[in-house]
């Protein structure tokens, strides 16, 4: 009887790690796949594609002082041992790491096995854990050729796009994904993403130009769940004596879950920091987009994201200090009023999104461990 094939899957803990994972191991039929590493609200997405999960234990790399580092160090060296005492039971035929926080631990506790690793990379500057994990890999792939220059290892390296989800991808037509936020499908929409969490400083300039932007577009936005309450309590109390029919413009929620492909199809241009998981999302569904990296992003790799984005031509980058509703504005109707500026900007999503992006990444964990089987018959 044929031994079953196992692989290991372990990443930071938030969508911008989990959706690529997911992604990825929907193209791994007939494996056992389980996710090491801190799952969190992601547990049950994972949990219902098949992938079990093993709770290790997550500490953060610092690249800058903090007391934290202090507390991390320790947690860092219980989750290698953690990491060493679940693998063991589990013993995977390969690993394929997103980096983050983590994962590391895992990748270490996976070489001291034997077990070959492939790590994938989607932001234009490595993460600290991935730039160390690939010293240790077996085959480094990437989202942006830009970051080649960043791994030191000996392990090939490959630009192969960023995995996307195969729900992202559900064409719908704008008229019937409107009706899922009661918008007209005539009128102009923009979807605002501040990633998970949600962003302060974009959910502050939503409500600051609200009524002037709801003069002109139909907005979708989503605001993070640890900021909702908050969020609504304020829209409240600005919109107290706003008409229906301008209320009817914006609909607002903590996390768009499922309603995420509709919000993407109903829309006409996509606001967003420019995280890599919302970048190539964006880009998958074809949407023009504007950036707004976060600017304590690690080694400011959102910013250097979304000017990648923007010299390939897919998007227009606005610096957080210059985000102002009359600039704003500005931008959004020379986009959606220039039909040969959003068809270039379209054509450019198309070369940035790589379709086959997740099944390669599959195609290469295979290879890794076919590798590993064939190694002892070739000596």
């Amino acid at each position: 009887m044929e031994a079953e094939t196992r692989i290991l899957l372990t990443g930071g803990g938030t969508g911008g790690h989990i959706y690529p994972l997911i992604a990825v191991a929907e193209q791994l039929k007939g494996v056992r796949l389980r996710y090491f590493g801190y799952a969190g609200r992601y547990r049950e997405l994972l949990l219902a594609r098949g992938v079990e999960t093993s709770k290790v234990l997550s500490s953060k790399l610092r690249r800058y002082f903090s007391f934290l580092n202090f507390l991390d160090f320790f947690r860092f060296f219980i989750s290698v041992f953690q990491s060493l005492w679940k693998i063991y039971w589990f013993m995977p035929d390969a690993a394929f790491s997103k980096g983050g926080p983590g994962s590391l631990a895992v990748v270490l506790a996976c070489r001291f096995y034997l077990i070959p690793v492939l790590v994938h990379e989607s932001d234009a500057i490595p993460g600290l854990a991935n730039k160390i994990a690939g010293r240790f890999s077996n085959k480094i792939d990437l989202a942006f050729d830009a970051a080649q220059q960043q791994f030191v290892s000996r392990a090939p390296i490959e630009v192969v796009g960023q995995p996307v989800r195969q729900e992202i991808l559900q064409v719908e037509s704008k008229e019937m994904a409107s009706r899922v936020f009661s918008f007209d499908p005539l009128q102009p929409t923009i979807l605002v993403l501040g990633g998970s969490q949600g962003s302060e400083p974009i959910n502050e300039f939503i409500l600051t130009g609200l009524s002037a932007l709801l003069n002109k577009f139909q907005i979708i936005h989503q605001v993070g769940e640890d900021k909702y309450e908050e969020y609504k309590n304020t829209y409240e109390f600005i919109a107290k004596d706003w008409s229906p029919s301008l209320r009817q413009k914006y609909f607002y929620a903590p996390y768009f879950d499922e309603k995420i492909v509709s919000a993407y199809n109903a829309s006409d241009l996509v606001v967003s920091r420019a995280g890599a998981g919302s970048i190539f999302e964006i880009a998958a569904k074809l949407k023009p987009a504007i950036l707004i990296p976060f600017p304590e992003a690690a080694n400011d790799h959102q910013r250097v994201n979304a000017f990648e984005c923007q010299k390939a031509g897919s998007a227009i980058v606005i610096e957080q200090e210059n985000l102002l509703p009359n600039l704003f504005i500005s931008v959004v109707e020379s986009v959606l009023k220039n039909e040969g500026q959003l068809s270039k900007m379209i054509s450019a999503a198309k070369k940035i999104y790589r379709p086959d992006a997740a099944v390669k990444i599959a195609r290469d964990i295979l290879l890794l461990i076919n590798s590993k089987h064939e190694a002892p018959n070739s000596k």
